[in-house]
This record gives structure tokens, sequence and C-alpha cells, in this order.
């Protein structure tokens, strides 16, 4: 039964790669919590990790299957790359050393606060306007929120779409590339946060003999993730859907709204 959840996760999983650039973590998270409950405490940090292998492929596969034109439009922001994977290997070698329940309500109180600066500061849902703006297009993100945005997602498992999208969209693009844009930069949060987890010590002392751990990472919590999610990527980047860009703005708050419901739900339910 949970391994028909993880597929049925997936699947969303896929959709939520290619329509908001999350790669996999905020659908992957709470799931794996609620898949692998039997490791108690440490089913978060589990959870972190096997987002972050499963963003791994995922994100490299979308980034893979996205059109040339739209990679384009990151040009300029390259050197958040390397910043972005300093910061990530920090935020993994924390979520390792801090406490289980630490890291679960920071990632319930992060995705709750970017909710409400979502829906308070304009830029995102309400266009903002700049009297004598140039005319040049969207501005790239500076390299110095590299670093910062690394480690704070390594450290919860997000992947990094949570701050650059918004960004990215504050910055002058649509949300259609700004989440097509999130996933070659969520492939620079994972790759780091995903060699840090599957290296060091093995199950954490609460794990039951039913949950098998490379690491820190689930590697069947992450295969069954991946074969519902990569045949959704391949068919929704061939043939998007058209969103108008308010209602994919606001569909993308309703996501963010349902995580953080659903990981409030994983943690009453143990």
């Amino acid at each position: 039964m949970d391994v028909v959840m993880l597929i049925g996760i997936g699947l969303l999983t896929g959709v939520t790669t290619v329509l908001f650039g999350f790669g996999g973590g905020f659908a992957a998270v709470p799931v794996v919590v609620w898949a692998d409950a039997a490791l108690g405490a440490d089913a978060i940090r589990v959870a972190t990790a096997t987002s972050a292998l499963v963003m791994v492929v995922s994100a490299a596969f979308a980034t893979a299957v996205t059109p040339r034109q739209v990679l384009g439009a990151l040009r300029g922001s390259t050197g958040l790359l390397l910043p972005l994977a300093a910061g990530a290997s920090v935020g993994a070698l924390a979520t390792r050393l801090a406490p289980p329940a630490l890291v679960l309500w920071l990632f319930v109180a992060y995705v709750a606060i970017t909710i409400v600066d979502l829906l308070l500061r304009p830029g995102f849902l309400r266009p903002r306007t700049h009297v004598g703006e140039p005319a040049g297009g969207p501005r790239p993100l500076p390299a110095v929120l590299g670093a910062p945005i690394g480690a704070v997602a390594a450290f919860l498992g997000v992947g990094g779409s949570v701050m650059t999208v918004p960004a990215m969209r504050r910055a002058g693009h649509t949300m259609h590339v700004a989440s097509a844009l999130a996933n070659p930069l969520t492939l620079a949060v994972a790759l780091p946060a995903t060699a840090v987890s599957l290296s060091g010590a093995g199950l954490p002392t609460s794990a039951d003999a039913h949950v098998r751990l490379v690491g820190l990472v689930d590697p069947s919590a992450a295969a069954a993730l991946l074969v519902g999610a990569l045949p959704v990527i391949g068919v929704l980047r061939r043939r998007p859907p058209r969103i108008p860009d308010q209602i994919y703005a606001w569909a993308y708050v309703g996501l963010l709204t349902v995580v953080v419901a659903a990981m409030l739900l994983s943690d009453l339910a143990r």
C-alpha cells in the first residue's frame, strides 16, 4: 500500500516539477515522513535526504527536456550555481546534526511564512509598478543569494524553488519561465545535498527493520516516487498546459498551503 501511495505522489511530484519547479521536495517530504513513520522522529531526516535524491533525478530530467530558449533566460544568473551548491553542502550537513523536531517545525514555519509573504508583498500575485524602471527585461538574480538559498533548501529538503520562483517572478519572469528555471537551480542544490546524505552514518538509531536506508536515503521510497514522476515530466514538458499567469501564481500559493497542512497532519498522525 505504501508503494502505491508513493507512486501516486510521484505523479503529483512530476506535475509540481514541471508546473512549479519543485523537483519533488514539497510533495515528497510529507509523504516520505508518512511512509517511514516507523523511524519516529528520524523520519523527517530521511524524508529530506530522500527528497534530495528524487530532486536530483527529476530536476535533471526536467532540465534536459526544457526548450533551450527557455533555459536561455537563466543567462546572467549562472553565478548563483556555485554558491547554491556550497550552501547546500552546509545545509545538508546541518540536517544531520539538528534535532529532527527542529527540522520538521522549521519546514512548516518556513513554508507558512512564504505563503504570507506571497499573499501580502507585491510582486508575486500583484504586479509591482516601478516608475522609471529600465526596459531591459527581467533582472538576473544576484549571486549573493545563492549560499543562503542553498543552505536553507538543503536543510529543509525543499530544493530551493520556494525561494527562486518568487524571486524570479519579482525579477520580471512569468510563472512559466520562473518555474522552468527553478529546475536547473534545484539541481545545483540537490546534487551536493544528496552526496552528503548518501555518505556517512547508516541507519538512524530509531530505525525499524523494514526500512532499508543508504546513508539517510530511503532508496525504495525514492524509486517509487520517480516511477510516478518521470513519465509525467516527459509528457508535460512536451505538451505544457496553457494556464493564465495569474491563476498560475495563485495555484503556486495554494499548493504551498496544501503542503503545510500535509506536514501538520503527518505529525499529528504519529
